[in-house]
């Protein structure tokens, strides 16, 4: 991800609201997701008056899920503005989730009064510290304190953003603040430096991998669609395995003969890395959440990843490269002139069983994996909640070919992010079909964002799974305690619920339904609600 400087940098005499907006449209903003408040309105003034597209959802927190399904698809941050206290509190899971799967998203709040008493005087949405807050959720948060430094600090967010890993950041304005004005120039984005790969990293790390017999690829979030090509050059070469988290999910093509698919909490995977005599770690930081079975095995181990401190957290490497993916695997495949002697049928071995195992445990959802498989293309983009649906099915079986393809929440593991993340995809590739995935429990958490999408007229399929309560933590009760209780409720009533905020319904029950109704909802002029019961007994 890139910031391209713009050129005729405004001056003159400006409202700090105006000259914050304008900041924003400097640094390549044309969309942001909010919801005005009664001190954030001078920003949705200076909003309209630039001309940046304003997308209004029905909570804080979709806001912000939103932005952050539109910053993994557009691959530029997303932006969200809120009002103080619980309008900015209300987008904090939603950052917290953000800051987890390393998504730029720039929340905009304003906040007390300048020179506001630290003992407080009881005004509106008063907190004792929004920064304080912020700042123990997402990599920064600023408060600016005079007009003239609101360019300089945007530019500072900017960079927090996109330097290295992205990660959520927070500003805030003083609500007095904003009436003032003064004549500030705008400050250009700030040309982000590449890291510099290594000659002594590269060279190690190839004579490791020159000696591999049983070599692993796994693939994170790191790597980017500008890494792609990359890491599929390298695994062809060495004739390496490669399995992918969730949000690596696509970086390497799916279909490709080389690919054990996505998802690394598989017994078959887990056997796999124990296995194998290398592991070269792309772009991830081995996360338990990712590793549904404990730490990665003991073995020569080589990382790559613009983190430096992901290179240290969860398993010792013996090569680390803190370096963006891209070039560090294209100096790796150019050093690699030896001719690599993998096992034979390693890779083979690794991929059928990571492909039955995937298989077995998406057994429950086959016939919403083959309904998917059967109706997306090679543009479409699936964005899954937190679901048994996707973690034991979608996301480990139904292949994609492209990154930032498939967005799901991993690490924080926030509920109901799938539906007000679509609306986000969706503004980001209109031109793409996007489908999301959700649990009957997961929807609850922010249905009300079907309004949104409807106003909004986004021909998107909400594939709800309904098994009549929280799936996940019933099958742990079952498994830890003499009795399961408080996960089970009535599904809600899907059809009148779709009625009543504006959109369509279908309900399918086998693969061919399925492919159907998303067809037709592709089709419709607003979302259609896709009812797939499921037998939880």
């Amino acid at each position: 991800m890139t910031v391209t400087a713009t050129s005729n940098a405004s001056f003159g005499a400006r409202s700090a609201a105006r000259i914050l907006v304008d900041a924003l449209a400097h640094h390549g903003v044309d969309t942001v997701f909010g919801i005005p408040g009664t001190h954030n309105i001078p920003i949705y003034g200076a909003l309209a008056d630039v001309g940046i597209r304003h997308v209004l959802m029905r909570h804080e927190q979709g806001c912000a899920y939103a932005a952050d399904g539109y910053a993994r698809v557009s691959r530029r941050p997303g932006v969200v503005i809120t009002t103080t206290g619980p309008g900015l509190l209300n987008s904090a899971a939603a950052l917290a989730q953000s800051m987890s799967d390393s998504v730029p998203v720039l929340v905009i709040s304003p906040g007390m009064p300048t020179n506001h008493p630290a003992l407080g005087t009881g005004e509106l949405h008063e907190m004792r510290s929004q920064s304080a807050t912020l700042s123990s959720i997402v990599k920064s948060s600023y408060r600016v304190q005079t007009v003239e430094e609101i360019p300089a600090t945007v530019a500072a967010c900017f960079v927090d953003m996109l330097a290295g890993r992205p990660r959520p950041v927070h500003l805030e304005l003083p609500f007095d603040l904003l009436h003032w004005g003064a004549e500030v120039r705008d400050v250009d984005p700030v040309q982000l430096p590449k890291l510099r790969v290594e000659e002594k990293a590269v060279s190690d790390a190839t004579a490791i991998l020159t000696q591999a017999r049983r070599p692993l690829i796994i693939a994170g979030g790191g790597v980017g669609a500008e890494a792609a090509p990359q890491l599929k050059a390298l695994a062809e070469y060495l004739g390496a395995p490669v399995v992918t988290t969730f949000n690596g999910k696509g970086c390497f093509p799916e279909n490709h003969q080389l690919s054990a698919g996505a998802g690394l909490g598989r017994p078959a995977i887990y056997k796999s890395m124990a296995e194998a005599d290398v592991i070269l770690a792309v772009g991830t930081e081995l996360a338990p959440s990712d590793l549904w079975y404990g730490r990665i095995p003991e073995k020569r181990l080589i990382r790559i990843d613009v983190d430096p401190h992901a290179v240290l957290r969860n398993a010792r490497a013996e090569v680390t490269m803190v370096a963006e993916a891209g070039p560090a695997l294209a100096a790796l495949r150019a050093e690699l002139a030896s001719t690599v002697h993998v096992e034979p049928l390693w890779a083979a071995r690794v991929i059928e069983a990571a492909k039955d195992d995937a298989s077995t445990k998406a057994q429950r959802w086959m016939h919403l994996i083959e309904g998917l498989t059967d109706a997306v293309d090679a543009d479409s983009i699936i964005v899954g909640d937190s679901t048994m649906a996707c973690y034991y099915g979608v996301g480990s079986t139904v292949p994609l070919a492209k990154p930032h393809h498939y967005l799901y929440p991993t690490g924080f593991g926030t509920l109901g992010y799938g539906l007000p993340a679509s609306v986000g995809a969706a503004l980001a590739a209109p031109d793409s079909r996007i489908v999301c995935i959700e649990g009957d429990g997961g929807l609850m958490f922010s249905v009300n964002e079907l309004t949104a999408a409807a106003h909004l007229g986004l021909a998107l399929p909400v594939i709800v799974v309904t098994n009549g309560g929280y799936g996940e933590i019933r099958r742990q009760m079952a498994e830890t305690l003499d009795t399961v209780h408080a996960v089970d409720f009535a599904p809600p009533r899907l059809q009148a619920l779709a009625e009543a905020f504006g959109c369509h319904y279908l309900k399918a029950t086998d693969a061919t339904s399925i492919a159907k109704s998303m067809s037709a909802a592709w089709a419709a002029d607003c979302p259609t609600i896709i009812e797939i019961p499921e037998d939880h007994a």
